[in-house]
């Protein structure tokens, strides 16, 4: 897959592969949450669709917040409950990124259980992606992230701004990668991991599933599954704050 960014025709991304934009009028799209993150990934479909045409129009975010319901963030409207967003003649993706619930993508896509294809997945155009990265759907990745060769980015991760993925590293489904993250290659994120700001992380090291590497830890060792380790080199610092079920499901 590779998605539209300069020097390159324009592409939307949409159901886990590319397509050309057309002259057709734009789809709505609705960001789930109203956090930062979900602000940020706005931004970014607002800027794709200002510079490429197409193929999303930002309608609004959708958020359970009985407070948020009919405010107006940045410029967008809270259309209402998450419930409400489905209910539209929309596509959707999940702007939730939340170091404290790190698993909450995973939970609301599995409580809305919708086709793929109901999921947008946003490219900044100021990224570079080589011709053989493949990115999942719902996945959204910022300004200037960066995948060199052979990368492979799963569904609904969250990618910050400013992020390295060199030849042939994995990123697996719900993974968050902090803003300025560098991984050498061959490396290896499972599923959900939480990767803060500024991490470096060693070629061929694995970082296993609803891991958390705090910001700013140079990772020189594979890191176990749902363990926070820290520091620089990282080493185990506590059990992560993911639930139970979760890592049942993941070993």
């Amino acid at each position: 897959m590779s998605p539209g960014y300069p020097g390159r025709p324009h592409v939307g991304i949409r159901e886990g592969r590319s397509e050309q934009v057309t002259n057709g009028a734009p789809r709505e799209l609705v960001i789930v949450g109203a956090g930062g993150f979900s602000r940020e990934t706005a931004a970014a479909a607002q800027t794709l669709f200002a510079r490429t045409g197409g193929p999303w129009r930002v309608a609004g975010f959708a958020d359970d917040s009985d407070a948020l319901c009919g405010s107006t963030i940045d410029g967008l409207p809270v259309l209402g409950g998450i419930d409400d967003a489905v209910a539209r003649d929309a596509d959707l993706v999940i702007g939730i990124g939340r170091p404290d619930a790190y698993t909450t993508r995973m939970r609301i896509v599995e409580r809305l259980d919708l086709a793929p294809a109901r999921y947008a997945t946003i490219v900044h155009p100021a990224c570079s992606f080589g011709d053989s990265v493949t990115v999942g759907e719902g996945t959204v990745a910022l300004a200037n992230v960066v995948a060199t060769t052979a990368v492979q980015i799963g569904r609904h991760v969250a990618l910050m701004p400013g992020i390295v993925l060199t030849h042939d590293d994995v990123i697996g489904d719900y993974a968050t990668l902090g803003a300025g993250v560098r991984l050498g290659g061959s490396v290896r994120v499972g599923t959900g991991a939480y990767i803060g700001s500024g991490v470096t992380v060693r070629e061929g090291v694995s970082i296993g599933a609803w891991a958390m590497v705090g910001m700013g830890s140079v990772v020189t060792r594979d890191v176990p599954s749902g363990e926070l380790w820290l520091g620089s080199p990282a080493h185990f610092h506590r059990a992560a704050p993911v639930p139970v079920d979760v890592l049942e499901r993941a070993s």
